[in-house]
């Protein structure tokens, strides 16, 4: 229970509260949470990603206090979609949360397409196979708050069950169209096992409903560029107040990617984001490039 002196302040996963009452967790024990402590980082998404929408001005809390954004997203059924990964990415360096890729059913594909596009970033990444020990991933995931995030389909719930035997979150299958059923339908945190013979914090992670979309109306359009570490120098030799789109005609970003210092899917990425902060086209749905089997959000 909330007390009613909290007013209507929301009480999400992850937050650290104070509790007054029967702490002992035994059956019909009644406890009330009297304090939210301040929130470390805060991860927010929006249904939209034009601020000046109602479902843009909505801002839902994903998780508080968490360490790490453990992006989960398989390389083959359902293909990858780096327009979602980058947009995990922007919200995670917005929240200052570190991100890691966690890229499933490393079996069906191999990972090259995927790595190449994020080689400027050296973004940190772990490959997961059906018949993996997961030790490498347990490893990054120790002493941390993980948030697991991802479209439905991915084998996020499956990876979840193999990293805690006893979650017993709910999997699914992907459809004959290549998307997933929605199979988690709220966030849960888990403490991870501790390895046998060892006192070290194995940590937590935090499981989270399959998601088609992360709106970014509540990022603004400079911190929206931080989740593009690659193309930030560039913009350097932009002129004063360069909206960096391509309809700028001294926007330094069109050099810099012509030099080959940047991958050019890239710089579409990121103005696909800008053009989306204005209303234009539909965060739900998946943008294609043609000859591009990586685009899309």
């Amino acid at each position: 229970m909330r007390a009613r002196e909290l007013g209507r302040k929301s009480v999400v996963v992850g937050d650290r509260v104070g509790l007054v009452g029967d702490t002992s967790g035994a059956a019909g024990a009644l406890a009330r949470i009297v304090r939210i402590a301040e929130r470390r980082s805060v991860l927010r998404r929006t249904a939209d990603d034009d601020e000046t929408t109602a479902e843009g001005r909505l801002e839902r809390v994903v998780v508080a206090n968490a360490d790490q954004l453990v992006i989960v997203s398989a390389l083959a059924d359902p293909p990858p979609r780096t327009g979602f990964i980058d947009r995990c990415l922007v919200a995670a360096y917005d929240a200052g949360i570190e991100p890691l890729l966690c890229l499933t059913k490393a079996d069906l594909a191999s990972p090259e397409q995927v790595l190449g596009y994020y080689a400027e970033l050296e973004l940190p990444y772990v490959l997961v196979r059906p018949d993996s020990d997961l030790d490498a991933l347990r490893a990054l995931l120790a002493g941390r708050v993980s948030v697991m995030v991802g479209h439905s389909g991915v084998g996020k719930s499956t990876l979840v069950n193999r990293l805690v035997p006893d979650a017993a979150r709910a999997v699914g299958t992907v459809s004959a169209i290549g998307r997933g059923r929605h199979t988690s339908t709220s966030a849960v945190a888990l403490r991870l096992p501790a390895a046998a013979g060892t006192d070290d914090d194995p940590g937590w992670i935090v499981d989270t409903p399959g998601v088609r979309s992360f709106g970014l109306a509540h990022v603004s359009a400079e911190s929206l560029l931080h989740g593009f570490p690659d193309l930030v120098e560039a913009t350097a030799d932009c002129p004063p107040n360069c909206a960096h789109t391509a309809e700028e005609a001294d926007c330094a970003l069109d050099a810099w990617v012509a030099a080959g210092r940047a991958d050019p899917r890239r710089l579409a990425s990121y103005r696909r984001l800008l053009a989306s902060r204005s209303g234009e086209g539909d965060p739900r749905e998946p943008e294609r490039n043609p000859g591009d089997p990586l685009a899309g959000s």
